[in-house]
């Protein structure tokens, strides 16, 4: 998936402002700020090129252990943010600094990846080239973070070497791939309880770091399993012949060993930590494995539907239930009926049913490929940090606010669930939470 300078975000934690309750997402905002704001004070504008949703936990579990530590800060006005000021985590503070280590190097690991694989532009001999000084400087650049603030950068490093080694290796388990990834984040969690100073924390946080490093390969895996499938690229699903059945199986099994482990967590603040590592993470898995569902892609539309026809505003559950089971009752599966053209959203309507794609505005004009056109387009998006749209581009005639909105539906699927689940344990519905659950 892509932000919004048209650079690839690589994540699988995608929070969206309609399912996340308001003060957790402001929360989740600053760190995200806070991330691509460190990267940039401390290794130039082009490093803030790796700011990823993942990588960001390392520096809200640090803030949850310890929020003292963990500073804010007003910041100025970006056009990520349309042009507004806000409360950001600061630079200096140790976990954002971890987090900013962990990302530059894992970055540099993935595009080492792409030029192996000669995956789109990098299969020209001078991008690859180019590509593999910019990863070779992240490499040191996130090494020289790491080290500064006391965490084995070694670990990171030997991962991505090691995971190449086994990807050429033939005859390997599934776990036995996902092994690599599993222990970098295993120890990039555990270094959080040291900056804290709770190292009792350290098992837990080991433990959920394997669990997240094993969710996020697979379900990186599963979202690119069809691609990789056409193009004859390297998939561990494809190498070990494991089906989908067998890869949720063991998503599962990660998803309750991560629910675990952070039930474990001595926090001082769980509220943004159960939301991203427990609810975000599960929806993640079931969006990737409902890949090609009509209904998830009408869940906002049909939410936004009932919330307005139901009394008070909000749709009951019983409400819901009759409906699916009616529709269900005239031959149409629960869940994936539409709504009526009127009541749908002026941007969500759509021609030729459910999970129809909204049609291509007339006036953009076709994409034009690799070449130094894309190139050049893609370069002056990351400068102007998404403010410019080249001629192809879908948000190329949106307003500069719904261009360069960072806390969008990125395909979420289910965002429109409010925020069941993620206010266990945080009083932000007791002043002012302004989100649609009830709770």
């Amino acid at each position: 998936m892509y932000n919004d300078c048209g650079v690839e975000m690589f994540g699988i934690v995608r929070p969206c402002r309609h399912g996340m309750c308001r003060g957790l997402f402001a929360s989740w905002m600053a760190h995200l700020c806070g991330l691509c704001l460190a990267l940039r004070d401390e290794h130039g504008h082009a490093a803030r090129l790796v700011t990823n949703y993942d990588g960001l936990i390392v520096s809200v579990l640090a803030e949850a252990q310890a929020p003292a530590l963990s500073s804010r800060r007003r910041a100025a006005p970006c056009a990520l943010r349309g042009f507004s000021g806000a409360e950001v985590v600061g630079a200096r503070a140790e976990g954002v600094r971890l987090a900013a280590a962990t990302s530059l190097i894992l970055a540099s690991g993935k595009v080492r990846d792409h030029i192996a694989d000669g995956d789109g532009m990098y299969a020209r001999r001078p991008v690859a080239a180019a590509a593999g000084r910019v990863a070779a400087r992240w490499e040191a650049a996130g090494t020289r973070t790491a080290t500064a603030v006391g965490f084995d950068a070694g670990v990171l490093v030997d991962a991505v070497a090691r995971q190449a080694r086994l990807e050429a290796e033939p005859g390997l388990a599934l776990l036995e791939l996902t092994a690599p990834t599993e222990d970098a984040v295993a120890a990039a969690f555990a270094h959080t309880a040291e900056l804290a100073g709770k190292p009792h924390n350290a098992v837990s946080l080991a433990e959920a770091g394997r669990c997240f490093g094993r969710l996020a390969h697979l379900v990186d895996a599963v979202e690119d399993l069809e691609e990789d499938r056409a193009a004859g690229a390297y998939n561990p699903l494809l190498a070990t012949g494991t089906d989908l059945v067998e890869a949720r199986r063991l998503c599962d099994d990660a998803l309750l060993g991560l629910r675990l482990a952070v039930a474990d967590l001595d926090l001082e603040e769980r509220g943004l930590v159960r939301a991203l590592l427990v609810k975000e993470v599960g929806r993640s898995v079931d969006r990737v494995f409902a890949q090609g569902s009509p209904a998830a892609g009408d869940a906002c539309v049909r939410e936004a539907a009932e919330t307005r026809r139901a009394p008070g505003g909000g749709a009951s559950a019983g409400a819901r239930e009759t409906s699916d089971r009616e529709t269900s009752e005239r031959g149409v599966p629960a869940g994936s009926q539409g709504i009526p053209e009127r009541d749908a959203p002026a941007g969500s309507r759509r021609k030729g049913g459910p999970g129809t794609a909204p049609p291509r505005d007339p006036r953009l004009q076709p994409e034009p490929g690799c070449g130094p056109r894309l190139c050049f387009a893609l370069s002056f998006m990351a400068c102007s940090c998404g403010l410019y749209r080249p001629p192809w581009d879908e948000d190329r005639y949106k307003s500069c606010g719904e261009r360069l909105d960072c806390g969008g539906c990125d395909a979420c699927g289910q965002c429109c669930n409010a925020c069941s689940g993620c206010c266990e344990g945080c009083s932000c519905c007791g002043d002012g939470c302004g989100c649609d659950c009830n709770c």
